[in-house]
């Protein structure tokens, strides 16, 4: 498995060793000890499954507030995503910066995301199913995001005119907000 930078401490694109042959392919897709080399510690209590059969389904930018935060390990099991991350710790050197990555089923890239980020998906292919590992559970009075398209984060998704939620097309800009992180 190899860990590959990115421009945020303490988020990591992860390259898993994929061994194929005429039946398929064998994956680990997490490993503690991996994880503690690189100094994460974490403790994964939920796995999350979605689906999203259309192209262009935009989810996020979500996050919960603490003390509910939450570290995630996603992957794309079936189709193709671009995910996108937003630094949220207002004292971070990359506070309200973005980055964004392909993650397929055909790359078997996972994205390792930090407790203090933002963190939404567009879809690339119909049918696609995203995977998710977090270490927090899920609490609805601590949910909240950032609108998709907000202009100051100015996040270029390889999409114009996404399908969303209503609940996500009534997130909060940028400007809006407050750093808890």
């Amino acid at each position: 498995m190899k860990f590959k930078e990115t421009k945020f401490n303490d988020a990591w694109l992860i390259e898993p060793d994929v061994y194929k042959d005429t039946r398929g392919f064998f994956m680990e897709t997490f490993s503690k000890e991996w994880f503690e080399e690189k100094g994460i510690k974490v403790n994964f209590v939920q796995d999350n499954h979605s689906k999203s059969v259309k192209s262009g389904v935009l989810r996020g930018l979500h996050f919960q507030l603490p003390p509910h935060n939450q570290a995630k390990l996603v992957r794309v099991c079936n189709g193709a995503v671009y995910d996108v991350v937003v630094d949220l710790r207002k004292d971070s050197e990359t506070f309200g910066q973005w980055e964004g990555f392909e993650l397929t089923a055909n790359n078997h890239l996972m994205f390792f995301i930090p407790r203090g980020f933002a963190h939404g998906y567009c879809t690339l292919q119909p049918n696609t199913e995203f995977l998710y590992k977090i270490d927090n559970l899920y609490s609805p009075e601590y949910d909240t995001g950032i609108i998709w398209n907000d202009p100051i984060l100015n996040i270029k998704w390889p999409i114009s005119n996404p399908i969303i939620s209503d609940k996500d097309a009534q997130l909060q800009s940028f400007k809006q907000f407050k750093s808890p992180f």
